[in-house]
């Protein structure tokens, strides 16, 4: 299910850059989520064979006419009503959230330290990830004081651990390692 999300949103993507609103696409997008989160009624009734495309059209279109929706929303909308695609929407949202993210070559860094880092210290490390990874970089911090000192920091799929702890254990194995051959 996460490639058809993927999809969804590579295209949506494609449609909200091509006409330069993929801001208010995603803010969109998002509300629309948020409403269908919060109804049990309303993925009951889009997710329904039971229920003509026509009906999920109109109530699709009255939702996206209150939010003052795009009609690319409501189309990207009626698309997956038509489909039977609308269990799909939450990750779809965040699918899509991350293709536009990519596509404007921003990366969502997470930095966990031992203590609070300071505001030079962040600036600092998001100048040194945005130099690495050559992308702009959005950064989330948290507090781990399991690491004893220094950082971790998650981009995607790749860690950079500079914690003390990850050091202290690089020693252990590398004495470890040293005893073993004597």
């Amino acid at each position: 299910m996460k490639s058809a999300s993927l999809r969804y949103a590579n295209a949506l993507a494609d449609i909200a850059l091509a006409q330069g609103a993929a801001e208010p696409a995603g803010k969109q997008l998002q509300e629309f989520g948020a409403a269908y989160a919060q109804s049990a009624e309303l993925r009951t009734f889009l997710a329904s064979p039971a229920v003509s495309i026509e009906a999920k059209h109109a109530v699709i279109e009255k939702i996206a006419a209150r939010m003052g929706a795009s009609k690319i929303i409501r189309n990207f909308l009626f698309v997956l009503a038509d489909h039977r695609r609308t269990l799909l929407i939450p990750d779809v949202i965040g699918a899509f959230q991350q293709v536009i993210r990519e596509r404007q070559g921003v990366a969502e860094a997470e930095i966990s330290s031992a203590v609070e880092l300071s505001a030079a210290q962040k600036k600092a490390m998001a100048a040194t990830l945005a130099r690495l990874t050559g992308k702009k970089i959005e950064t989330k911090y948290a507090l781990d004081p399991a690491l004893l000192g220094g950082a971790v920091v998650r981009i995607g799929d790749t860690i950079y651990d500079g914690s003390l702890r990850s050091r202290l254990n690089e020693m252990r194995a590398r004495l470890a390692a040293e005893l073993d051959t004597d």
